[in-house]
């Protein structure tokens, strides 16, 4: 059951990674993201998205490596605990979307985050 949530997470995450390298190159979707506040990045946001970009990236490995389909980077008892990490952090994520002004960002950041979520806190519960 575990790899099937971290398969979902990775790739949703791998989805994310590939929407910020297209907010990164100046596609007009940041209704998307960060409040909504620009159609277009400017640049010192697009700046912060390539850190969000290898996040997303490094959140993908690992629940890849926890579920079991690439080789550990770190110990077992470490990526579980990332596992956990990551799972807080989409939690928080989530919230914070919940209460976006941006209605494109609420109604289909929440649910990502969400999903995020869970995928990390089942993947970790279950290696």
């Amino acid at each position: 059951m575990m790899e099937i949530f971290s398969v979902i997470g990775a790739v949703l995450l791998f989805i994310a990674a590939f929407f910020e390298i297209l907010l990164i190159g100046g596609c007009p979707l940041g209704e998307f993201t960060m409040g909504g506040r620009h159609k277009v990045l400017p640049p010192a946001r697009r700046a912060a998205g390539a850190g969000s970009l290898l996040t997303q990236i490094f959140a993908g490995l690992i629940l890849l490596q926890a579920g079991g389909f690439m080789k550990m980077w770190f110990t077992f008892g470490v990526t579980k605990v990332i596992c956990y990490v990551f799972g807080g952090f989409f939690v928080i994520n989530t919230v914070m979307n919940f209460f976006s002004t941006s209605k494109k960002e609420k109604y289909t950041m929440t649910p990502l985050a969400l999903i995020e979520a869970v995928c990390f806190f089942v993947t970790a519960a279950y290696m």
